[in-house]
C-alpha cells in the first residue's frame, strides 16, 4: 500500500475512534487534484469538501473524515 495512503487511512481511523474537540484537517499537503476521481490525491477529499473546510462544524468534519475513510477503503482495502 502507498505510504501516503496509509498515513491517510491511520489518521482517520484515530480521528474517528478519538475524537477530539477540534478536528484535524486531513491535507498532508500533496494538492494534486485526480481528474478521474475528482478526490485530492494527498488528502482524498472533493474540492467541495476543501472548499468548505473552514466553515463546517467538527461534526460535519468528521463525516468528511467519514467519506475519505470509506474513499480509502474503496481504493486500497484498508480498514
Amino acid at each position: 500500500m502507498n505510504a501516503r495512503i496509509k498515513q491517510l487511512a491511520q489518521r482517520a481511523e484515530q480521528v474517528l475512534t478519538q475524537p477530539q474537540p477540534h478536528v484535524p484537517s486531513p491535507c498532508l499537503s500533496v494538492c494534486v487534484m485526480d481528474p478521474q476521481t475528482e478526490v485530492c490525491a494527498g488528502c482524498w477529499r472533493t474540492l467541495e469538501e476543501i472548499g468548505v473546510w473552514s466553515r463546517i462544524s467538527d461534526e460535519a468534519k468528521r463525516q468528511v473524515w467519514q467519506r475519505i475513510q470509506q474513499r480509502l477503503t474503496g481504493v486500497s482495502g484498508t480498514t
